[in-house]
Formats: C-alpha cells, structure tokens, sequence
C-alpha cells in the first residue's frame, strides 16, 4: 500500500528551475478593474505561454529568445509588451473597436455564467451577479436560474429543496466549499441551507467525472461554492429581506484589512419564520416555522512578495425547525399520538486551515495544505419516530504542483486523509460507526494553448469499509474548428451509502423500514461504485450581427454497484443492494443569446432517463421527470453618472410527467401532470452602494393537490408527505435590500 502511494507521489519528471514573470490582466468597466480569465500570454515567437486563472493572475517563464511578452482575449486588441525588468505587470486591456462593441461589453458584463473554451473539464462558473436574480437566501436555492441544476420539492413538511445534476440527487454529487468537502453524510438532507447565498463569492459546477484531487466520491459532478474573502470584500454590507411565506432574513458582512497582509472578516446571518400557514386546508403547516443563527468568522493572510496565502475560519449554526399539524404545541404534545408534529434542532461548527505557498524560483511550483474538522449534531422526532445523528469529521490535504519541462506539462500529485465518526438512532436502533481512508493521487494536465488539452490522474484509496481501490479520471478537450469546442470524459466513483441521513423525508411516513443486509460493511450493504461518462460540444456562432451560443451534453452514470431506495410497496420502504441496472442518461440542450448589452436570453431542454432494477421491474425512478424546458430574460439598463440602474429577470420552469409510485391516492401507474413555473424579480440600485429588490415565485400559483396522503390519520399506516412533485405553498412574494460601504 505504502508503495504504490509513493509511486504516485513522486515527481518522476525532472523540473526546469527557471526564473519568471509575473502579471495581472485587468479591463475597466466603469469605476471597477475586473479580472479577466483565460487571457493568452506567451512570448513571441516561441511556444512559452499561459493563460491567466480566475483572477487574471498569470506566471510565465522568462525565456533568453525574445522579451517582447504577447496577451491576447477574444475581442480585445492583442497587445504586445516590452519586457524589461522583473516587475510585476499590471496591464488593462482594450476593445477592439473593429469588432461589435457591443458584444464586447455584454460579454465582459453581462457573463454572469462563464463556460471557457480553455479548460479540459466541463465548468461552468456562476458568479454574484447571477446568484442575485433570485432570492437566494442560501445555497439551495442559489439554482433557480441555472438549468444544468435541477432544484426539487424533497416532502410536505420539513419546507427543504433538494438539488439533482444529471438525473441524481445530491449524495452524488460531491459539495464543497472552498474544495473542502462539505455537504455529505449528515448534512446531506439539511445542508445546502446551512451557507447562506450572500456568504458566496461564485460557484463552480462540474458536470460528470471530477478531479481526482477532490476525491473519489464524485460521481455525477461537483459544486464548489467559493465564499468571500476578507481582502477583496467591502468593508461593510448588510442584506435585509421579508417575504409574504413570513421568512424575515438579515445578513451583516464586516472586513477589516489590519496591515498589507492581514485581514478579517466576521459574517452574520439570522433568519426566521413564525407564522403559520395552512393554504390546502390539510391542517398541515405549509411551510415549518424556523430559526436559524450563523456566524462565520475568517482570517486572510497574503504575501505575494514571499508566495505564502492563508485562510484560517470558524463557523458555528445553530438551526431549528418545527413541522406538522397547525395547531402542534411541542410543549403539549411531544411524545403523544394526539397532534401530529416534528422538532429539528441542529447545530454545528466548522474550522478549517488552508495555507499556500508559491516558489519563487521555480514557475507554477507550488505546494498547498487544507486541513478542515467539522461538528454536525442533529436532534429530531417526527411524530412518533425519533431521528438523532452526530457526526464528527476530519480531513486533511496536502497538494503538490509543479511542471514536466515546460508550462504546457503540468501535474499535481498529493495525499489526503478523511476520518468520520458517526453516532447515528433511528427509533430504537443505534448505527454508530467510524470510516478512515487514506489516499494518494496523481494528475497529469497537457494544454496546447490552442486547440488540445488534457487532463488525466489516478487515485489510490484504502477505505476501512470501503477497501482498496482505483480512481481513473480523464478529461479531453478539442478545438476542431474556430468558436468550437469538443470535451469528453470518463471516470469512476463510489461512495457510503447513508441510508437515513440522505433520505431524511422517509421519517414524514408512517412505512415500515426494511434493510436487507448480504453481509455488506455499511448497515450490512455493500458500497455503491458508478462510472460516468460524457461528451459536450460548444459552439458559438452569428446570424447577421447576432452573436449566440449553443451547448449540447450527454452524460452517462451506469452503476455497476448501488443502493436502492425502494418505495414500490405501499407501506413499505427497502434498502437492498442493486440486482441488475441502474442508469442515468442525461441530455441537455443549452442556447445562450444576447442581442444588446442590455438584454439576455438563456433557454435549455432537458431529456433525463433515470432507471432502475427495483423487485418489481425496471421502471424511471420516482418523481423523477424525463423532460424539462428552462427559460430565462433578463434585462438592465445603463448605470448613469451615479450608478443608479433598473434590472430585471424572468425565468421560466417546466417540469414533465413524473412517475407516481403506487399508494391510496395514486392507482399503479400514475404519473404526477406536467406543469410550469414563472419568477421575477426587479431590482432597482439607487447607486453602487444602495440597491432594493422585489420578486415573485411561481407567479401563477401552481401547488399539488393534497400534499400529505392521510393527512387526516397521521398516525395511521397510510401517511405519507413524501410524495411531493409540485409547490406546496403557492405564490411567493418577497422583497429586500442592499447596502455596502466600498
């Protein structure tokens, strides 16, 4: 073991240890310098070159042939610099006015979902300025406008969305925050709502197979959530936001920069809901009555002289929530099979450690440590069932990077380590475990600059339960033509199945709960294990002066080992290993068009089947639609001499048929109907420091037609508020407000 974890660890290449430059590429948009990614530099004359990262940084070697340094960005002028000494470049770039200007500032302005023709992997990166469209008070619901992310209704009662990428719910994506593993094991059901969406800097979304440096547990993708960093964040904001379901949210964000290299920041977030509503007149509260508190605090320090950054955090929630029947008095009727209802009550804490150092002397050699432990415990009943879990997580990454010769010869490589301990009571049972792994891994990148790139690393992985085992990834990229470009990949994953933690909305029904066990390491089951594969094309392209872009992607997740959730028997819900298929196919249609710098348009088609070997046949897994349609305008005008400015945006959601499994309300066969849902918001900023917003949700008020089966006997065998396709609540209308002090 220890043998093959060096192997993949060592630098088997030799390293050119070279001096270098360094630059930041910049373009003015107003008052702002913003960052320009994916920025060609190389030297003229010779196949030394880059490209600059997220935040236009860039490092090239110096070469002896030539000091005339070329940058070159799809619709600027391609400047050549004379370079003379050591300093670092600080250049902005121009619009090359022979082209249509106006596609020029609607690309820099209006990207709000920037996919790159650069990168080997199938990206795409939401920045801030998509995720104030909708009213995103956390991290689940920062999707609504992004149609590679399905967001779902997840039961009746606890008020929660659950998110899909590729026909699979959320335990198969891998969450992160920071490329610090997040949302998984007991955080899975609750989670997403536990980041608040004004901490969030930017999101990136990976579709299919990840990097082998994130893990192996990713199976149908990644999100990363990038959150704000002291250094760059204004000095103070603050969000309010109201809405008529009776969510009252405030959000205070403070930094202080203490030298040239330290910084603080410390963020708060609240949010409640005390009023009770029962719109279907099921005697059910609509929506749970909640509070949460989150403190965040984080300490930057940056040295760019000497190549040391650091990130140092500490976050503490505490989250409460209380469901079930209207007049449910937890003081009265807890414990009592007279008034149905449920209490959550979560709290946590999370610290972690990240540090970076860059080589002076030897280009793109780094090294990076990420060291993060985190505290989930949750206590809860749901009428008469009891669900408590605590979970206790450690996890530890050591990154090494560097060059193979040149800068389009680079690898990663590093070990990382991963302990949980899980103290887990369902009812009368206890479930406590501890999962340890230990892994290595290597990454080998090759990018022509041009018209190739490739990205392609193994895993090495000793799990306790889990075993030893491999992770392949790889990625490809080709430009075969000018404005289009051609990804594949392929990859394994696995992952523990935490049968009750990611399938939270079953304690919502009165089903018996069945394991069949076959000698497996993890509640007598054995590990689930898919391969994902994929192809995506883009191509942008113009009819007359109109410039758009087309994105097609089909991705397939076949499961060779899995856990089934079976819902199929009435009064019944089991566990069991996969006997047969279980498969994912995902097509997307994605077209995005902007006609003027002041209009966008986004639509998208989505054919997703999404079937599995249950005991009764190989059926589309439940509410699970095949098709969907995504729309989305969004219109802004010019900021004027005081940044004032009108935004607004409508996006529109359609959801096919979904299979229904069989129950006292739905025959066998049944298929929950087609519908559509409309959001908009106005966004009105009086400056660049003031801004008021106003939105509605499911405009027309679409909502299911009894939620909750049984609602009238909630402690009879037939209750069930799992079964939700559609709104419960109805129409949503909120309103809010912006303030920051640059």
């Amino acid at each position: 073991m220890k043998k093959y974890i060096l192997c993949l660890l060592w630098p088997w290449a030799s390293l050119v240890a070279q001096e270098s430059i360094q630059g930041i590429i910049l373009l003015q948009e107003g008052s702002a310098s913003v960052a320009v990614e994916g920025a060609n530099v190389y030297w003229e004359g010779t196949d030394v070159g880059t490209t600059t990262d997220a935040t236009g940084a860039f490092r090239i070697n110096k070469t002896n042939k030539t000091n005339q340094l070329i940058i070159r960005y799809l619709g600027f002028i391609t400047d050549t610099l004379t370079v003379a000494s050591d300093a670092k470049i600080t250049h902005f770039l121009t619009p090359d006015l022979g082209s249509n200007l106006d596609e020029v500032t609607v690309v820099q302005r209006r990207k709000a979902i920037q996919k790159s023709f650069l990168k080997a992997q199938n990206i795409y990166t939401v920045n801030s300025t998509e995720l104030l469209k909708a009213a995103c008070c956390n991290l689940s619901e920062s999707f609504e406008t992004n149609p590679s992310i399905d967001v779902n209704f997840s039961d009746a009662i606890t008020g929660t969305k659950q998110i899909r990428m590729l026909g699979l719910t959320s335990p198969y994506l891998m969450i992160t925050e920071e490329n610090i593993p997040m949302i998984r094991g007991a955080s899975q059901a609750y989670g997403l709502t536990f980041i608040p969406g004004t901490w969030i800097e930017s999101i990136q979304i990976t579709k299919g197979a990840g990097s082998v440096v994130n893990g192996y547990e990713s199976i149908s993708g990644q999100i990363n959530a990038e959150l704000k960093k002291p250094f760059s964040d204004v000095p103070f904001f603050a969000n309010l936001f109201s809405s008529v379901n009776g969510r009252n949210e405030v959000n205070l964000h403070g930094n202080v920069k203490l030298s040239d290299k330290w910084s603080t920041g410390i963020y708060v977030h609240g949010n409640q809901r005390t009023q009770r509503f029962d719109k279907n007149q099921d005697n059910f509260l609509d929506l749970p009555l909640s509070k949460q508190l989150n403190f965040f605090n984080r300490w930057q320090y940056t040295n760019p002289e000497k190549g040391w950054v650091s990130f140092l955090s500490f976050r503490w929630m505490e989250d409460q929530k209380q469901l079930g029947m209207m007049d449910y008095r937890p003081e009265l009727h807890r414990n009592k099979q007279s008034v149905w209802g449920s209490e959550i009550d979560t709290q946590r804490f999370d610290s972690s450690l990240k540090i970076g150092y860059v080589f002076p002397e030897l280009s793109y050699q780094s090294f990076g440590l990420q060291m993060a432990f985190s505290r989930h415990d949750q206590k809860a009943y749901y009428g008469y069932r009891n669900y408590n879990i605590e979970q206790q997580s450690f996890f530890a990454n050591l990154l090494f990077n560097s060059i193979i010769g040149n800068t389009k010869n680079k690898f990663k490589s590093g070990i990382n380590v991963t302990h949980d301990r899980y103290i887990e009571q369902v009812d009368q049972l206890d479930f406590n475990r501890v999962d340890y792994a230990v892994g290595g891994f290597f990454e080998y990148s090759y990018d022509s600059l041009e018209d190739f790139s490739l990205v392609t690393g193994l895993r090495l992985d000793h799990h306790n339960r889990l075993g030893t085992f491999l992770t392949p990834r790889v990625h490809l990229r080709y430009l075969p033509v000018e404005k289009t470009v051609v990804r594949a990949s392929l990859g394994s994953g696995r992952k523990s199945a935490n049968l009750f933690a990611e399938n939270q909305t079953l304690f919502g029904t009165n089903r018996e709960l069945v394991i069949r066990q076959n000698g497996g390491s993890i509640y007598g089951l054995r590990p689930e294990k898919a391969w994902n594969y994929g192809l995506s094309v883009r191509r942008t392209f113009s009819l007359g002066s109109q410039e758009f872009d087309f994105t097609a992607d089909y991705y397939v997740t076949r499961f060779t080992d899995r856990v089934v959730v079976d819902w199929e028997k009435e009064s019944q819900i089991a566990f069991y290993n996969l006997e047969g298929k279980s498969q994912a196919n995902s097509l997307q249609l994605e077209l995005d068009y902007n006609p003027s710098k002041n209009w966008s348009f986004r639509f998208a088609y989505k054919n997703e089947q999404v079937k599995t070997d249950y005991d009764r046949g190989y059926f589309q897994n439940p509410l699970t639609p095949k098709h969907r349609f995504f729309g989305n305008m969004g219109w802004e005008n010019e900021r004027n001499e005081k940044g004032a400015q009108w935004r607004w945006d409508l996006t529109f959601h359609q959801l096919g048929k979904q299979r229904l499994v069989a129950t006292t309300r739905d025959p066998q066969g049944s298929f929950a109907p087609a519908y559509g849902l409309w959001n908009t918001q106005w966004t009105r900023a009086f400056n660049k420091q003031l801004e008021v917003y106003s939105g509605l949700e499911n405009i027309g008020n679409y909502r299911q037609n009894r939620p909750i089966i049984g609602a009238e006997d909630p402690f009879g065998t037939i209750f069930d508020a799992a079964q939700v396709y559609a709104p419960i609540f109805g129409r949503m209308i909120y309103m809010g407000l912006r303030w920051n002090l640059n």
